[in-house]
C-alpha cells in the first residue's frame, strides 16, 4: 500500500482500507470464497426484531427461493416493507452478510424486511437471480396479511449488485404492472457492464473490488451478452433508455468507488427523466467502506442518510 493510495482516502477510512486484503474473483478462487462466507456467523438478533427464514416456490416452480424475514415484534399494524438484496457481483452472497444493517433498519423505522437469497451466477446467470427477487415481490403481495406487510407501502433495494438487482427489479416492476414499489434504495449499485470494458478507471483503492473482479462478475451474470452492443432487457439497468415512471430513489457511492460514473450517470438520468433521486456522494469513499467499522463518524452518517430517505419515501 503506497502512501499516495491513502492519501486518497478519507482520513476516517485508512485505517480501514490497509486492512483490506485485495482480492480480484474468478473461476478458480470463488469456491473458496463462497465457503469461507458460508462459515461467517451472524449477529443475534436483539429482543425486539424477530427473524425467520422460510423458503418459497421459484418462477419454474421447481426452484426454491429462502426469504430471510426481519419484523418488529412491537407492532401493532401492518408494517411497511422492504424487499432486500444482498450484495456479491451477482457471483456471492448470502442474507446473513448484511444482517447488520436489515436490523438496524427494523429497529430504527418500525419496518419490516425481506430478504432473498436469489440463486448466483455463472451457474444461474441472467435472469435467474432477477426472477429469484420478483418471486420475492410477488410473494410478499399475496402473502401480506398473514405477515402484517402494508403493500401500499413497498420499497426495494440493495448493495452493490444487490443495488444493481433492485435497480432492474424497479423497472420489470413498472413494466409488468403486478407489484408497485413506492421507493427504491440503491447503495454503490452495479448498474453497468460497460465500466467493467474500460482500461482507464483507477482501483487501487477499492481493493474490496476492482477492475478485475468486475470483469468477472458481468462476465458469470450476462455470458456471451457481457459488453455487446445489445443486451437483454432488465439484464443491465444502466443500459434501459427510458426511465421514466420509475419510482423515487435514493443512490450512495464513494468518489473512489468503481463504480461512482456509472452511479452518477444513472442519478443524472432519472432526474432527467423526473424521477426524484437523492444522490449521497461520499468523498474519499470505497467501494463497501460503511461494513468497516460501523462506529466511524462517516459510516453513521452514511447509514443516517440512508435511514431517512426510508422515512421520507416510505413512512411518509
Amino acid at each position: 500500500m503506497t502512501e499516495n493510495k491513502v492519501s486518497k482516502t478519507h482520513p476516517d477510512l485508512q485505517d480501514a482500507l490497509k486492512k483490506i486484503p485485495a482480492i480480484n474473483y474468478n473461476k478458480m478462487n470463488l469456491w473458496l470464497i463462497r465457503l469461507g462466507i458460508a462459515l461467517i456467523p451472524g449477529p443475534k438478533a436483539p429482543a425486539e426484531v424477530s427473524i425467520e427464514n422460510i423458503f418459497i416456490a421459484g418462477k419454474d416452480e421447481k426452484s426454491k427461493i429462502r426469504l430471510r424475514i426481519y419484523h418488529p415484534k412491537a407492532t401493532q399494524t401492518n408494517t411497511p416493507v422492504l424487499l432486500w438484496i444482498h450484495g456479491g457481483g451477482y457471483i456471492i452472497g448470502k442474507p446473513e452478510m448484511e444482517d447488520t444493517i436489515c436490523i438496524q433498519f427494523v429497529r430504527e423505522l418500525g419496518i419490516s424486511i425481506v430478504s432473498v437469497d436469489y440463486r448466483l451466477a455463472p451457474k444461474h446467470a441472467f435472469p435467474a437471480g432477477l426472477e429469484d427477487c420478483y418471486s420475492a415481490l410477488i410473494w410478499i403481495k399475496q402473502n401480506s396479511e398473514s405477515f402484517g406487510f402494508d403493500i401500499t407501502r413497498i420499497a426495494i433495494g440493495g448493495t452493490s449488485a444487490g443495488g444493481g438487482l433492485a435497480a432492474s427489479l424497479a423497472q420489470l416492476a413498472h413494466d409488468r404492472k403486478e407489484v408497485t414499489p413506492v421507493f427504491q434504495l440503491l447503495t454503490y449499485p452495479m448498474l453497468d457492464d460497460r465500466t467493467a470494458l474500460h482500461r482507464d478507471i483507477d482501483d487501487s483503492n477499492s481493493p474490496a473490488w476492482s477492475q478485475k473482479s468486475n470483469r468477472f462478475g458481468w462476465e458469470s451474470y450476462l455470458g456471451e451478452h457481457y459488453g455487446a452492443d445489445e443486451n437483454l432487457a432488465y439484464s443491465v439497468p444502466a443500459r434501459r433508455e427510458d426511465l421514466t415512471g420509475l419510482p423515487p430513489a435514493w443512490i450512495g457511492v464513494g468518489t473512489l468507488d468503481v463504480f461512482y460514473e456509472e452511479d452518477m450517470m444513472y442519478a443524472q438520468r432519472m432526474k432527467e427523466a423526473g424521477i426524484e433521486c437523492d444522490l449521497n456522494v461520499v468523498e474519499g469513499a470505497f467501494h463497501g467502506f460503511d461494513v468497516i467499522d460501523q462506529h466511524l463518524s462517516i459510516v453513521q452518517e452514511f447509514r443516517k442518510s440512508q435511514i431517512d430517505a426510508l422515512k421520507k419515501y416510505l413512512i411518509g
